[in-house]
């Protein structure tokens, strides 16, 4: 297992984004927010600068968070701002030595309503085999998409997008109803979902979180302290002898989609560092 995370969540800051991947004593980091963007939006020469940092202060990308058919998009977006996400992305990872992307099943609609499944699968199907045929590989994430739905619904993405596989996030199910049960579709369960679809899974995300309200956000906590079940995922990943890429996203200093929260960025990088530190040790007791 190799740890890495997302360091947007300690600062936007490139700079502060090594200095606590380094305190942490780990080699890599998974890129999202360089500045004010995605790193597949930033300008070429900001693009430059980055892999210049990056080189000097030996420090590798896990994966690419990327924005492409991330929940900031409906299925009916417009098809050609996903491929011009996708033709920026290839080449800087290409780059940079990465091989993952992350990837989504765009945002869900209410449920109940049309959920134009047929051209999700589509838009997935030519992602994939975009990154495919580059090198690389697209990784689809249970989050606020369609695949999200249920363990069930991201099975049918892996029959419809046959060469794809899979980033499983820990906590994304606590504050997500199983829309694969009957009213009133409880929440969905951490363990189960990764039990169903751990066949496909390349690489994981870890937060941990509590559901204290029957919508609304939940109150994240240290790993191992909310209901996301990881005893249960990292004893079964140490059976299976999981080699791949952990990657921290504690959402308790900064949530990454909450636009109008406060800054605090001395607290968001304590708290990314203190998440960081308790989990190697977390991990480090399991394995």
């Amino acid at each position: 297992m190799i740890l890495t995370g997302f360091t947007d969540e300690a600062s936007n800051d490139l700079d502060q984004q090594i200095k606590v991947t380094k305190e942490l004593g780990w080699e890599y980091l998974s890129a999202r927010t360089i500045g004010e963007k995605n790193i597949h939006d930033i300008s070429e020469a900001k693009f430059e600068k980055v892999c210049e940092k990056l080189e000097v202060a030996n420090i590798k990308v896990a994966e690419f968070g990327t924005l492409i058919g991330s929940w900031s998009k409906t299925i009916d977006s417009d098809w050609e701002v996903t491929l011009e996400e996708v033709k920026r992305c290839i080449p800087r990872m290409q780059k940079l030595g990465v091989r993952y992307a992350r990837i989504m099943s765009y945002a869900q609609n209410n449920w109940g309503e049309n959920q134009a499944e047929k051209e999700r699968f589509r838009r997935l199907r030519e992602i994939v085999a975009r990154f495919k045929d580059a090198g690389l590989e697209a990784l689809h994430e249970n989050c606020m998409n369609w695949g999200g739905f249920s363990a069930e619904h991201t099975l049918r993405l892996l029959e419809e997008v046959p060469d794809m596989r899979l980033v499983f996030d820990t906590g994304n199910p606590i504050f997500q109803r199983d829309r694969s049960k009957p009213d009133p579709h409880p929440w969905q369960k951490p363990f189960e979902f990764y039990q169903k679809v751990k066949h496909a899974i390349a690489h994981i995300h870890v937060k941990d979180a509590i559901m204290h309200r029957e919508d609304g956000e939940p109150e994240y906590t240290f790993a191992g302290e909310g209901d996301a079940q990881l005893d249960l995922i990292f004893s079964d990943l140490k059976k299976i002898n999981y080699q791949g890429f952990i990657a921290i996203e504690p959402h308790m200093g900064k949530v990454f989609h909450l636009a109008d929260q406060a800054s605090n960025p001395q607290k968001e990088y304590d708290v990314y560092l203190e998440f960081g530190q308790r989990f190697q040790k977390y991990i480090n007791d399991i394995i």
